[in-house]
């Protein structure tokens, strides 16, 4: 037999429990767990016999807190108020808040997989929400930048870790839901833009002003605090109100069986069903694996130079993780040049426009071509795109799940576009 395609066959329950163990996708045996990519096979099956049910919905909803735009949007909502009233480079606070967001993904990436996801899930949105409230009550540019930055640490493991927690814990048939939960990113534009539409059209200094006081400009502190206000509530409504399990994945590699199976089981008794997944059946799948005699990666290389080096490991894997890695970079690149010259597209005072060093006169004046460039309709205009967002990610999850476009079809359109 094939030692690299193994069938494990579980009969000792009310229900046959058939793991297909294939190890020759895009893996080879020397860079992958071989019992550990066993028992999760184990626990996909339990967790797609259990379901998509109410646990897994009130998960989407709750990872969704954590998968909006609000924050990387919200310095370009507040940018030229803030220039105004702090006489500073404009491209410092946006530098500011992306070397907190580049720091946030790599400590909890990993932190994920050395504290388990329940705590990073949890503590990242109380991090953006504590320091994106104090953010609003900067006395100057430098305490504005140095919260806007550790916020950034926050937000930059949200979408990362919560993203994980949701694909940890949904039936494989409904994993086209980690497209569709990027919903939420584009309601958080939408709602950031709802808020600084009223705040800041209505409580910020004169368009033509040559000065601005605090007392004067306080539309872009009311964003931050309601910003951060609504971030605490869900964190609230995360910790408090909402039992996050941990994931089965991540205790099975820390070798805790008995935890995975308990946490499976408190799942199916959430959703109203029940599972017939016990230790025995992880037992069994190691023990398969390791009389074909596949070598296992030791636990002490999973955050070495080997744990990297299987992401290469293969022709098919090396492609798939450099072309990963190369969309990422582009789409970053591309949505953060969006938010970068977002606030050069508004209708700048002499003195916002003194200290953003645009190249180009013509790109603060968009407002005025179309006969009012005033802070009512740029953020209005802002509102209206964010609601467009809404849409595409409603049609990206449809998409993926259509058999001549899929995954990789909804992304060459997406990128095509």
């Amino acid at each position: 037999m094939d030692t690299k395609s193994i069938i494990v066959y579980v009969s000792d329950s009310p229900s046959t429990h058939v793991t297909n163990i294939a190890l020759d996708d895009m893996y080879n045996d020397e860079s992958v767990d071989a019992v550990y990519q066993a028992k999760s096979r184990v626990l996909n099956k339990a967790i797609q016999e259990i379901g998509m049910g109410k646990y897994q919905k009130q998960l989407f909803i709750c990872a969704g807190f954590g998968c909006d735009s609000v924050w990387p949007l919200a310095t370009a909502l507040i940018l030229t108020q803030a220039i105004a009233e702090f006489n500073f480079n404009g491209p410092y606070l946006t530098l500011a808040a992306n070397v907190g967001l580049l720091v946030g993904p790599a400590i909890w990436s990993v932190g994920c997989d050395t504290w388990g996801r329940k705590w990073p899930f949890n503590f990242t949105l109380l991090i953006a929400g504590v320091f994106g409230t104090a953010a609003g009550g900067s006395p100057n540019f430098v305490a504005l930048a140095c919260l806007l930055a550790v916020v950034g640490v926050g937000v930059g493991g949200n979408l990362p870790v919560d993203s994980a927690v949701f694909l940890d814990l949904v039936p494989g048939t409904h994993q086209y839901l980690l497209t569709l939960i990027n919903v939420w990113w584009s309601v958080g534009s939408l709602l950031g833009s709802l808020l600084a539409w009223p705040l800041i059209a209505n409580y910020s200094c004169p368009e033509d002003a040559l000065a601005c006081d605090s007392a004067d400009n306080m539309g872009w502190r009311y964003l931050l605090f309601a910003l951060g206000g609504i971030t605490l509530l869900f964190w609230i409504l995360r910790f408090f109100y909402f039992d996050l399990l941990e994931s089965p994945r991540f205790l099975i590699s820390a070798g805790k069986d008995a935890e995975a199976v308990s946490i499976i089981h408190k799942i199916a008794t959430y959703n109203g069903t029940t599972t017939a997944l016990t230790v025995e059946h992880l037992t069994e799948a190691a023990e398969k694996v390791a009389n074909f005699g596949i070598p296992v990666v030791p636990r002490t290389t999973v955050f070495g130079l080997q744990h990297v080096k299987g992401l290469f490991s293969t022709t098919k894997m090396a492609i798939s993780t450099t072309l990963l890695i190369a969309l990422w970079a582009i789409i970053g690149l591309a949505y953060n040049l969006y938010n970068c010259f977002l606030p050069y597209l508004y209708i700048l005072s002499p003195l916002r426009y003194k200290f953003l060093f645009l190249t180009d006169f013509s790109l603060t004046t968009r407002g005025v071509d179309f006969g009012d460039g005033s802070l009512y309709i740029t953020y209005r205009n802002q509102s209206i795109l964010s609601v467009i967002g809404i849409g595409g990610a409603l049609v990206a999850g449809w998409t993926v799940e259509v058999s001549r476009i899929g995954r990789k079809g909804t992304l060459a359109i997406s990128m095509g576009e």
